[in-house]
């Protein structure tokens, strides 16, 4: 069942950003920890970040530190995943995860998105 919803991906040159956000539908939440991964052409699907659920603790995978900023807005009930110097590597299907974690999600989030597709061009 899909209980979260993405958007902000596209198409965007080498060096550029991308602000990708997500949604829950029909519920709240604000007490999970969420998180994103991501799945590239002939690739399986890898942790990005994830982000405790009042916001104070975050995680991110080697590739992308220094680049990507997970956060939340609790009040919105929205995280967010902001995508600086952007590179064609990126490039894959990004899905929004929460779990039943207060810390970060796990490998096997309870809660998934549809996903998202962010192409970077060279």
């Amino acid at each position: 069942q899909v209980q979260l919803v993405e958007s902000g991906g596209g198409l965007v040159q080498a060096g550029g950003s991308l602000r990708l956000s997500c949604t829950p539908s029909g519920r709240t939440f604000s007490t999970y920890a969420m998180g994103w991964f991501r799945q590239g052409p002939g690739k399986v699907r890898e942790f990005v970040a994830t982000i405790s659920w009042n916001g104070v603790s975050t995680l991110y995978a080697d590739s992308v530190k220094g680049r990507f900023t997970i956060s939340r807005d609790n009040a919105k009930n929205t995280v967010y995943l902001q995508m600086n110097s952007l590179k064609p590597e990126d490039t894959a299907v990004y899905y929004c995860a929460a779990d039943s974690s207060t810390v970060a999600v796990t490998s096997t989030p309870k809660y998934w998105g549809q996903g998202t597709q962010v192409t970077v061009s060279s």
